[in-house]
This record gives structure tokens, C-alpha cells and sequence, in this order.
């Protein structure tokens, strides 16, 4: 498994306080939608060792896209690309060998200790030579928030240095951006992505623990070693040569020289009306890359919609995790069981509920298992970049992502709060559940684009995820708490994350009854749910539906 803040929602209150209704939320009088046997039965399969953990380029992403392909055929849906289930996922493999350089103004970094640093590009060097170094600030563009950390200058040539996270999260100040919750402004992706647009031979995002909700030795781990991408036609080449993570110290080192410092520049970036500072030195660097290009595979099932069948509503769920490895002993398959057969295993019981409805939909709905989701969100971003279905006529996208064990529970806890009309359609159906809508308790740590909801956010495409709440019916929000705490602590990405006969499905159960429960009534109307006027989502989508023909 790879959450924003608004002061005041219009179709929504900061709490919903709902009336009582029966634990059933997906079907009329209260029936639940979705068979608890078929989910159980999926998710035992799916999380099997004879998955090995569903790795893409493995055995274990042939069984499980096998597996996919054969359960939608069983329910009678229609192939989602043309005649074919799948849609082909170009990767590429790009591993920096070790004795990677970067030498900023006077002083030489060390690979690993001072600086991590890649290349997109697919080619086997890549280099930096006397690139002029620039002070970006935030290295943010964001017209809706009257913010351009490039203003007045030319990037070509040069090398970006960039703070994390955003200016709201900085001054948690709730009139700059939307305060301590992070936007996709704040995200290291958004970052690299915008040096790109703006021409910048290099970027340097700095380092430093609170606003990157997360210790240098993360990004020692996450950016060294194999590093999968999508392999673009021109391998790359729009991506700046050389891009990394710098510790704070050894950006404060080099601020100094240019007579600042980090606390200094921070500050200054924080205003209104900043600019970029060139700091009068520069960056050479050098890496090598070994290269390795594989396919996988998105897995797509379609139900045609009876009255507008050109306009659809996607449930999707990333179907792979980490495969096994020959670095431990004993059990070595991580099965991904919470993350993602769970999901996975949801998004083929909500198949056989439309399916088996009796009632054929106005809208189509798309089923979209996505391939590479933990290794960076891949496969959703190859869908969006090459969607099947226009993302103009695409109503919603909704996304189950490492659902929690647990019994029923009297909340739901929002990821993304404030972003979209959808927190509508979910808050009517969890009133059936008599269940509350909760903010998400950490919304700086930007969990809302860390799943792959967020690349069809990115395209304009209203995207909800939610979790099972915390305040379990029988056993209250301490035990709750405590529970999805564990998880991560001892089985998140480890191999314990296993199924086992007799875990509480319940809750995801509740879960998957309310996301039918959203489908069938998008698939029931004739409107375009939006983004909320200020989200950064909101443009892209308003460009995209203004070419629709109505």
C-alpha cells in the first residue's frame, strides 16, 4: 500500500451524525450486497502460497491474472480492452550501481550518507556538469492557490533545490494551502514532475523528518537499489538527468555558503510572492544504471451499461505485492493478504454482486485490478496515461487498497478528506450503516496519494478512499486503534501479513456493501460528480468534461 483539510464542505459536515439503521448498507431493507463466502473464499486464494506473494514478472502474477481473467468470464463480463481482459504494462528496471557522485558548490556528498540520487532516463549514465544551482522554495505551481515558486526564471541547465511537503504544512497556518494537511503539492512525486515541466537539468528535493513524515533512513531504502517505472517511448527524456533526496544537513551546508540557511530559506519560501534564488554555485554529478525491461499486466472486466453505456464508473484494487525473497529463511513469501488480496478479493465479489443484481446498471462498470501499485503506483498511471475508457466520461473511481480485519465498526475514516462530491454519496450510504464519516488523524503524511486512486485524481477523475473506522461496535475505538497499530508494526509488508482461517471479515464486509452501495447510485444517475472548488484535482477535471459533447 503505497490522506487533505477544508474548513467548511458543502454537501458535507465535518462529522456526519447518521440515524440508526441495520448493519447492511449495499442492497434495499437493509440486505447486504456482497456474499461473505466468495470474498473469504478469493481472498484465501489470492493470499495462498501458491500465489508467491503476486509479484509482477513472477509465476505468481501469471496464477493471479489467470485467476482474474477466469472469475470474470465465470460472471459473464465483458473483456474491459477490446476483445482481451488485459491491458499490457510496459516496465522498466533501473538499478544505480553504487558509486553514484554528486559534488554541490565545494563539497563532494557521499552516496548514501549525504544524498541518494537516480535517473529516470533510460540509458546507462547519466550526468550533471556545472549545472547552476537554484533555490525553488516548495517548487510549487498551483494557480488555484496564486502560488509559482518559478516565477521570472529559465530552468534549462539548471539544478532545482526543493523543500518538501507544502507552504500550508510549514507555517500549519489553515490560509496557506490547506495548512497542516499536505496537498499533492507537497508530495516528492509532484516535485520531480514539475522540475520536469520547467526544463530543470537536475532536482534535489531536501530532506528533513517532520515534513517528510519519514526518517533519511526511508529514502535510503526506498531510492537505492532496483528502481520500476513505466517505460515511456522516449525513454524518459523529458525527466530531469540526475533527481534525489539531500539531507537537511548538506543542504544547510550549501545554503550557508550562499549566506543563508535552511531555517532562513524555509521562512522565506513560506511567503506569498516568493522567487526563485540562484545560489551562485553548482552541481556535477554521475551514475550508472543497469537496465532490465519486463511486462505486466492490468486486468480489466467491464458490465455494459443498459442506458449510458459510454459513461463509467471504475472500482479498482491493486492485485500484487512483494513475491518472496532468498535474503531470510524460513517462511519468505510475503502474501499481501491485508495488502491487497483483500482489496482484490473485494473487487471480485462486487463483480458478482452487479453481475448477479438481476438489474442491469444505466452506467457500465469497470472492474480494474492494477498491476505494480508497491512499485510506485504503476499501473494505475499507465491506465490513466493510456485509459481505455475516456477519463471525461469516467464518473468515479473508487478504490479498495489493504481493507483492515475487524468486526462491524460505528465509523469510517476518510482518506482525502474534503476533496470531493463523492464524500456525499458516501456519507448517505453509511447513514444506512448508522455510521459516522471520520477525518483521517494524520492528514500531513498525504496518505490519499499513496494509493492508485490518486493517479485518476491526478487526471481530473473524482477518486474516493476510505477504511474501516477505528470504533468497533463490540469492543470500542481503544481496541480499534490498537489493532490496525499492530498490523503495521508487525505484519505491514512483512510475511506475516497472512490470511487465516476464522480472521473477523465483518468489517470489510460493511465496507464493501457501502462501496455498492455508492456504485449502484452513480450507475442510477445522470450527473458528474466534481471535486470541491478548491481541490487541485478541480481543473484538470473541468477541462476534461468541457469537451464532452452534453
Amino acid at each position: 500500500m503505497n490522506i487533505f483539510e477544508r474548513s467548511t464542505l458543502a454537501l458535507v459536515p465535518l462529522v456526519f451524525l447518521v440515524g440508526c439503521a441495520g448493519l447492511g448498507g449495499g442492497a434495499p431493507g437493509g440486505v447486504p450486497a456482497v456474499s461473505g463466502q466468495d470474498y473469504e473464499r478469493h481472498l484465501a486464494t489470492l493470499s495462498s502460497d501458491a500465489f508467491e506473494g503476486r509479484k509482477p514478472g513472477t509465476a505468481g502474477e501469471q496464477k493471479t491474472v489467470d485467476y482474474l481473467v477466469a472469475r470474470f468470464k465465470e460472471l459473464g463480463l465483458r473483456p474491459g480492452n477490446g476483445d482481451s481482459y488485459l491491458q499490457g504494462v510496459p516496465i522498466v528496471e533501473i538499478t544505480a550501481a553504487s558509486d553514484a557522485s554528486l559534488r554541490l558548490g565545494n563539497h563532494d556528498l557521499e552516496y548514501m550518507k549525504d544524498m541518494v540520487i537516480w535517473s529516470k532516463r533510460v540509458l546507462p549514465e547519466a550526468s550533471l556538469a556545472d549545472s547552476p544551482l537554484v533555490f525553488v522554495g516548495h517548487g510549487v505551481v498551483a494557480p488555484e492557490y496564486g502560488w509559482n515558486d518559478y516565477a521570472g526564471i529559465d530552468m534549462r541547465g539548471k539544478t532545482a533545490v526543493i523543500l518538501i511537503n507544502d507552504p500550508g504544512f510549514a507555517t500549519q497556518d489553515p490560509t496557506l494551502f490547506r495548512g497542516r494537511a499536505m496537498t499533492y503539492y507537497g508530495r516528492w512525486t509532484y516535485k520531480f514532475e514539475e522540475a520536469a515541466r520547467q526544463g530543470a537539468a537536475g532536482a534535489l528535493i531536501i530532506h528533513d523528518d517532520a515534513p517528510a513524515a519519514y526518517p533519511w533512513d526511508t529514502v535510503q531504502n526506498s531510492w537505492s537499489g532496483p528502481q520500476l517505472d513505466m517505460a515511456s517511448a522516449d525513454g524518459n527524456a523529458g525527466r530531469p538527468a540526475i533527481e534525489g533526496w539531500i539531507t537537511r544537513a548538506a543542504a544547510d551546508r550549501l545554503l550557508r555558503a550562499s549566506g543563508s540557511d535552511y531555517e532562513a530559506a524555509l521562512a522565506a519560501a513560506n511567503q506569498r510572492g516568493f522567487r526563485p534564488r540562484p545560489l551562485g554555485q553548482s552541481a556535477s554529478g554521475a551514475l550508472r544504471n543497469a537496465i532490465r525491461r519486463s511486462q505486466s499486466a492490468n486486468v480489466i472486466a467491464t458490465l455494459p451499461g443498459s442506458k449510458r453505456p459510454d459513461e463509467y464508473i471504475v472500482y479498482m484494487a491493486h492485485w500484487d505485492h512483494l513475491g518472496r525473497t532468498l535474503a531470510r529463511g524460513g517462511d519468505n513469501i510475503f502474501n499481501g493478504a491485508m495488502d491487497n488480496a483483500t482489496g482484490t478479493a473485494g473487487l471480485l465479489a462486487l463483480a458478482k454482486a452487479f453481475a448477479e443484481s438481476g438489474t442491469r446498471p444505466e452506467r457500465s462498470i469497470v472492474f480494474l485490478a492494477v498491476t505494480a501499485e508497491e512499485a510506485g503506483l504503476l499501473g494505475s498511471a499507465y491506465y490513466v496515461e493510456n485509459p481505455v475508457y475516456p477519463l471525461a466520461r469516467t464518473v468515479a473511481a473508487l478504490n479498495m487498497d489493504a481493507m483492515p480485519f475487524g468486526g462491524p465498526t460505528r465509523d469510517v475514516t476518510v482518506i482525502g478528506w474534503g476533496g470531493s462530491e463523492l464524500e456525499g454519496y458516501l456519507a448517505r450510504a453509511a447513514k444506512r450503516q448508522d455510521r459516522v464519516l471520520r477525518e483521517e488523524p494524520t492528514p500531513e503524511k498525504g496518505f490519499f496519494f499513496r494509493s492508485d486512486h490518486f493517479n485518476f485524481a491526478k487526471g481530473g477523475v473524482p477518486a474516493l478512499y476510505f477504511k474501516l473506522g477505528i470504533d468497533d461496535r463490540e469492543r470500542g475505538a481503544a481496541w480499534g486503534q490498537a489493532q490496525q497499530d499492530q498490523f503495521t508494526l508487525r505484519d505491514y509488508h512483512k510475511p506475516s501479513d497472512e490470511y487465516r482461517p476464522g480472521m473477523d471479515l465483518r468489517g470489510s464486509l460493511q465496507d464493501l456493501d457501502l462501496l455498492y452501495a455508492i456504485g449502484a447510485r452513480l450507475a442510477g444517475e445522470r450527473r458528474f460528480p466534481n471535486w470541491y472548488a478548491e481541490s487541485e484535482f478541480r481543473a484538470a477535471r473541468d477541462r476534461s468534461r468541457a469537451g464532452v459533447a452534453r
